[in-house]
């Protein structure tokens, strides 16, 4: 496996989580009905303790990102990805418990 493209996946994998993430707290904080900002939305998330379903829904992206590195066949990266999103599930059990 080539390193360079496995660490390229992990960033690319990093960055997909973020940006679902942010996507994820946009569309709650239309649905709250009161317009929240992103800030807003995370800090509420990390008060009331769904910081963790949060970063969940935005690893949706890394699943996207995964298969679309398989179709290319471009296996280091995808394994890239799948690292990533071990990594951020790990993480995401330590925030819930």
């Amino acid at each position: 496996m080539n390193k360079k493209e496995l660490l390229q996946g992990f960033i690319v994998g990093l960055f997909a989580n973020i940006i679902g993430l942010v996507i994820a707290a946009v569309v709650l904080g239309k649905l709250s009905g009161r317009s929240d900002t992103i800030l807003k939305v995370l800090e509420t998330a990390q008060t009331e303790g769904f910081m963790g379903k949060l970063i969940s829904l935005g690893a949706i992206l890394n699943l996207i990102c995964f298969f679309y590195f398989i179709r290319k066949r471009q296996d280091a990266r995808a394994g890239g990805v799948l690292t990533a999103t071990i990594i951020i599930a790990l993480a995401t059990f330590l925030i819930r418990s």
